[in-house]
């Protein structure tokens, strides 16, 4: 299998896990809380489900020849999910969820290989393992989101967390490492399923080393857990209660001034 051939088969994977709660919620479910912040259920259907139609649209002109959507396109998308019920917020996160995937599905071996789409805020366009993994990456965490609100031992996707793992190079949006408060440190970060091992280096800008400090003199401290734990960690999703007590941490910084430099998006 290529890498977009495994992607597309982890969103597929990924898709139908969370459809088959969506298909049973009730308004009062829609309603409930979320792990995202200030989003109820409903909410994060929305925006995985409009997210879906651009993708969609975006795939569907490059396939066509045509150049990519101007600015209102997404803007009107957003609009209308944002004025529709939860009920229709639900309903439509399965329509276009299931047309994007069908869509990614329906690609041929020489395009899932060599084609290249125009997404308008990468410096060049992308092939498509690259735009179905970000994709994956955003549907698991939000799955996430919908499913740990009423299952605090909830994990993200398996067959998603080794492809999330190559998005993970470039911290420098998702921290703030003025909330070390002048600290610096070099974790040696190890993780299980799957095993990885790379330098994290607390300073400023935060960067990731794929070579381990290994040495004493080189690692103030060592950072052992899960491979899904320690991507929600770096999105913001790795509160107490949703901490695994596998989790390992030595050295000079404490896990709650982690998650204060991976504070979430």
């Amino acid at each position: 299998m290529s890498n977009a051939d495994i992607v597309i088969t982890a969103l597929r994977t990924g898709y139908e896990r969370l459809a088959e709660l969506v298909t049973n919620f009730d308004e009062d479910a829609l309603a409930g809380p979320s792990a995202a912040a200030e989003w109820d259920i409903a909410q994060v259907l929305s925006h995985l489900g409009s997210g879906a139609e651009i993708m969609t649209n975006t795939v569907q002109l490059t396939l066509d020849g045509k150049p990519a959507a101007d600015s209102d396109f997404n803007q009107n998308v957003w609009a209308r999910w944002d004025s529709s019920s939860r009920q229709e917020q639900a309903a439509g996160f399965l329509v276009w969820n299931e047309k994007l995937t069908t869509l990614f599905e329906s690609l041929s071996d020489d395009q899932r290989d060599n084609l290249r789409i125009e997404l308008g805020y990468l410096p060049a366009p992308a092939d498509v393992a690259t735009v179905a993994r970000m994709r994956l990456s955003e549907l698991t965490y939000h799955s996430w989101d919908v499913r740990s609100a009423s299952d605090p031992s909830a994990t993200l996707d398996a067959d998603a967390v080794p492809q999330m793992f190559q998005n993970t190079t470039d911290l420098s949006w998702i921290t703030k490492p003025a909330n070390l408060n002048g600290q610096q440190a070099v974790l040696t970060v190890a993780t299980t399923d799957p095993a990885t091992e790379f330098s994290l280096r607390l300073d400023d800008p935060v960067s990731i080393d794929p070579n381990p400090a290994d040495r004493a003199d080189l690692a103030d401290g060592s950072l052992t857990l899960p491979a899904e734990s320690w991507l929600r960690l770096i999105a913001g999703r790795l509160a107490p209660d949703h901490t695994p007590s596998t989790l390992e941490l030595t050295g000079p910084v404490s896990l709650s001034t982690l998650r204060e430099v991976f504070p979430g998006y």
